[in-house]
């Protein structure tokens, strides 16, 4: 079955950076538009970017353009979220998802009942 795991969060100053990875499998990850969402305490999931399945063209949350970056390794079925200049409105449960070549449009609407989804990793960001 397809299996998608986060790993990379941590605890970090603010000013800091972290770079989350997901690990997928069960699926032609050449195939899927991957994502990363984030949920903070008592608030909606927010979409933070996404990457395309093919070609490679990204899409950010206003909030993350110029700090964050995502990427992927179709050799080794990973995508990645490099984070930097972390402030503490950074601090939250962060999910990736994979969405079958879904539209990075589509993808950044999605709830969790579409798509595939990890099962989160912690980031807090401390001043």
């Amino acid at each position: 079955q397809v299996q998608l795991v986060g790993s990379g969060g941590g605890l970090v100053q603010a000013g800091g950076s972290l770079r989350l990875s997901c690990a997928a499998s069960g699926l032609t990850f050449g195939s899927y538009t991957m994502g990363w969402f984030r949920q903070a305490p008592g608030k909606e999931r927010d979409f933070v970017a996404a990457i395309r399945w093919s070609g490679g063209t990204t899409s950010y949350a206003d909030s993350v353009k110029g700090r964050f970056t995502i990427s992927r390794d179709n050799a080794k079925n990973t995508v990645y979220l490099q984070m930097n200049s972390l402030s503490p409105e950074d601090t939250a449960v962060y999910y990736c998802v994979a969405g079958f070549r879904a539209p990075m449009t589509v993808l950044a609407g999605w709830g969790n009942d579409r798509g595939y989804w990890g099962q989160g990793t912690q980031v807090t960001v401390f001043s």
